[in-house]
């Protein structure tokens, strides 16, 4: 029998029984972070949910006649493990639509989608997500005419894994009413044939071309979404995701769950700068529940598109693709008066940038405004700072910038980043060591459904440099890899911080929230190339079980 069935019966009898319990949990092999140390224990005892304290090696347990006792049974006990970067209703969807992730191949991607049409003959509009050109034989984007052939009298609408093109088939299109004549957007991009005619992939703003002609969810269906999507996230050890982008009615399926006290984990969540009333919620002001489990004090701004889908803005052309930058999603007026709002509001801006040129716009217009709002409390962060020239690595600590990564995309992207980037340009990707010698602090992150969520991937990426299979054999650039201190610290502390939640989660100790997990090995004495093997048993979220069936 796992260790969360054995600890599940006596906590929940004593959430019933007694509001006030105490809680002592022994025999373990607890692990924390103290003053950017690591630190061991022995056991933890807690009051609802707030933990009374921890004991380390030569402390003497107290007297457990008024305490509910449970045995750890030596199990490794680590705070609660933090995503500083997912988008939780895109990942509930993934688990009820299709799912291309392990499609091989563009006809691969056709056939999962017309066995989920047929098991789902209700459904209206054909959803999915998932595909990647870079990972079939041919590397090209995919067209509308497969998916005609199999699917001509419904619209189909398939995200590619990175949520920054979409393709889609013939009557989708016919909806949107998208045609040769249809003038491109800008920020996004039609791609065409050689006779002008779309071809069915819709790059960035593009495709809200086709978004804009799906009906809207309803608040009860987002909840039921949500609610999924957070039940499987604390199945894998996390007990709080930054949501990075959100609009009104996820916003207000958020509340509705937090009213009725069914957040199984704690929602960091970013006020997506797109939605209509942006500024209406930015008058409101922040938002925290009594418990925690829902706070919003942040906005998310996109300034460019992803690597893959050649969307993210460079400075110099593809290496890959001559004469392409890729795209900035707004002007640098509206990116100024996006984060000027913002900042003016008092909320953190936290703007997704992957090209160099992207992360340089970004940095350029934190620094002048900054200074002009007299801001740099709110710890602002770049979302991604993926490729960097190196000259602005040293920015994100001098201006108190926060780098909000994703060890996993190094790994997912090995294949496809320096056909894109060069030799040269890749020496400022995904450089975590650079950034930290530099004293920027990290928050580590998954940008989950693009990567998996299991934050124990994450770990083993940012120690390793390498993929499940342990390739590359001696790590990808391995000399901007983290020590695991270091990586434990980002998936901790690190985005507890860039939360501004680091007096509450983030690590065990008193007068902090009892959010902790139980896992099957010590991630800090068996082999690194394992880290990403690690079970979660247990996940406690406010000092009460989640079960994760």
């Amino acid at each position: 029998m796992k260790l969360h069935a054995l600890l599940w019966l006596p906590c929940y009898l004593m959430a019933s029984s007694a509001l006030a319990q105490t809680s002592l949990l022994k025999n373990i092999n607890g692990y924390t972070m103290e003053n950017g140390k690591l630190v061991k224990f022995h056991a933890i005892k807690y009051s609802d949910d707030t933990i009374d304290k921890i004991f380390k090696d030569g402390e003497t347990l107290p007297s457990t006649d008024q305490l509910q006792v449970i045995d750890g049974k030596q199990k490794t006990v680590l705070p609660g493990l933090i995503d500083a970067h997912g988008h939780v209703l895109n990942y509930g969807l993934s688990l009820i639509r299709a799912n291309l992730v392990d499609s091989t191949s563009e006809q691969d991607a056709v056939s999962i989608v017309s066995r989920y049409s047929k098991q789902n003959p209700t459904i209206k509009w054909l959803q999915g997500r998932g595909w990647n050109q870079e990972r079939w034989e041919n590397k090209s984007f995919p067209s509308a005419s497969s998916l005609d052939r199999v699917i001509a009298d419904k619209p189909v609408v398939l995200a590619r894994i990175d949520g920054h093109a979409i393709w889609v088939n013939s009557k989708a299109m016919q909806l949107a009413n998208i045609d040769r004549h249809t003038d491109d957007v800008d920020g996004g991009e039609i791609v065409r044939d050689s006779d002008g005619n779309p071809t069915g992939v819709f790059i960035d703003n593009a495709m809200q071309l086709v978004y804009d002609t799906i009906p809207d969810m309803t608040v009860a269906e987002k909840e039921h979404a949500l609610t999924m999507a957070m039940q499987s996230l604390a199945a894998v050890g996390l007990t709080s995701v930054h949501d990075a982008g959100i609009n009104s009615d996820n916003l207000q399926a958020y509340k509705n769950l937090s009213t009725r006290k069914q957040m199984p984990i704690r929602i960091n969540a970013m006020l997506d700068a797109t939605d209509p009333l942006y500024s209406k919620h930015l008058n409101d002001g922040h938002v925290r529940s009594d418990d925690d489990t829902l706070v919003m004090h942040s906005v998310k701004i996109s300034a460019d598109g992803a690597l893959g889908s050649r969307g993210a803005a460079l400075i110099e052309d593809y290496t890959d693709k001559p004469h392409h930058k890729g795209l900035l999603l707004h002007s640098k007026h509206r990116l100024t008066d996006l984060v000027q709002q913002a900042m003016q509001a008092g909320f953190q801006v936290n703007t997704h940038a992957i090209g160099d040129d992207a992360n340089k716009l970004v940095l350029d217009t934190y620094q002048q405004l900054i200074q002009q709002t007299q801001s740099g409390a709110m710890r602002h962060r770049v979302e991604h700072a993926q490729v960097l020239q190196l000259s602005d690595i040293p920015r994100f600590a001098e201006l108190n910038i926060i780098a909000s990564m994703q060890a996993t995309h190094a790994t997912s992207d090995k294949n496809m980043a320096e056909d894109r980037l060069g030799n040269q340009r890749i020496k400022g990707a995904y450089a975590w060591r650079s950034l930290l010698d530099s004293g920027a602090v990290i928050a580590a992150g998954s940008d989950f459904p693009v990567e998996y969520p299991n934050p124990f991937f994450g770990l083993h990426a940012s120690v390793t440099r390498q993929d499940h299979a342990n390739q590359p054999r001696d790590g990808w650039y391995k000399n901007e890899a983290m020590t695991l201190t270091e990586a434990f610290n980002s998936f901790t502390l690190g985005a507890a911080y860039a939360g501004h939640q680091e007096n509450i989660i983030g690590s065990l100790e008193a007068g902090k929230k009892a959010d902790f997990i139980i896992v099957d090995r010590d991630i800090f004495s068996i082999d690194s190339k394992d880290i990403w093997k690690t079970q979660v048993l247990a996940t406690y979220v406010n000092g009460q079980p989640v079960k994760i069936d």
